[in-house]
């Protein structure tokens, strides 16, 4: 199981959100509470306060692009089929998918610096850590799914903004990674209302909510990794 790590960053919008928007389902609000923490931890790390203030490196984000991509690629192969056999299959995976805007990313930032031994570490173990849950425990696989798109359908639409920033003033193109061909607001929404959909028992639930925490620090563990470039 991947470790935790302090003052992790929230790709998440606020934690009282959930309770705000009526719109949310019950699982989706004890998810939010289970990993609301972690937001309110989120501004004390240091690469996030950089990356928002925008003041982070390009090889930073090159470096979290590339560490993203192999967990990325599991995802997509592995967490339709675990769904669908979970009671849910209208997931929008289709428009979720970012491994090729991740494919796409590497070759804009191929030309920076882009070595951490530290971050390919931490990508490494999450990776690892998905392998063996995509064949044992497909709900707590499926909490890496919902951490990770989430946070790319909420707070990584803000870090997009300051991530491409950087990127401009050091003249080189933005990223497509939290680019979605679906509006943002309606794609949350279907993700939201899929993941309601998921048949799980008490005991599965209790699971996938404990998951989600241990995908939220997974994340920060790669992130936390970064400060050490700048």
């Amino acid at each position: 199981m991947v470790g935790t790590l302090p003052e992790p960053l929230s790709l998440h919008a606020p934690s009282g959100e959930a309770d705000s928007r009526p719109v949310f389902g019950p699982r989706v609000r004890r998810l939010h509470a289970r990993i609301g923490k972690a937001h309110r931890q989120a501004e004390g790390m240091a690469f996030s306060k950089a990356l928002l203030a925008g003041e982070g490196l390009p090889r930073q984000l090159a470096v979290l692009i590339s560490c993203l991509s192999p967990a990325y690629t599991l995802l997509e192969n592995h967490a339709p089929s675990l769904a669908t056999a979970l009671g849910a299959p209208n997931l929008p995976w289709d428009q979720l998918r970012r491994s090729e805007a991740l494919r796409k990313d590497r070759e804009t930032l191929a030309g920076v610096d882009a070595v951490c031994l530290e971050s390919a570490a931490a990508a490494d173990r999450w990776v690892t850590h998905l392998q063996g849950l995509a064949s044992t425990s497909p709900h707590r696989f499926l909490a890496h799914a919902y951490v990770r798109y989430g946070g790319d359908l909420s707070g990584g639409q803000q870090l997009a903004e300051q991530a491409n920033a950087i990127l401009a003033a050091h003249q080189l193109p933005a990223l497509t990674f939290w680019q979605f061909n679906r509006p943002v607001t309606e794609l949350k929404r279907a993700f939201h209302t899929g993941f309601e959909e998921l048949q799980v028992t008490p005991q599965q639930e209790e699971e996938l909510l404990e998951e989600a925490v241990v995908a939220f620090h997974a994340t920060q563990s790669l992130l936390a990794s970064l400060e050490e470039l700048n």
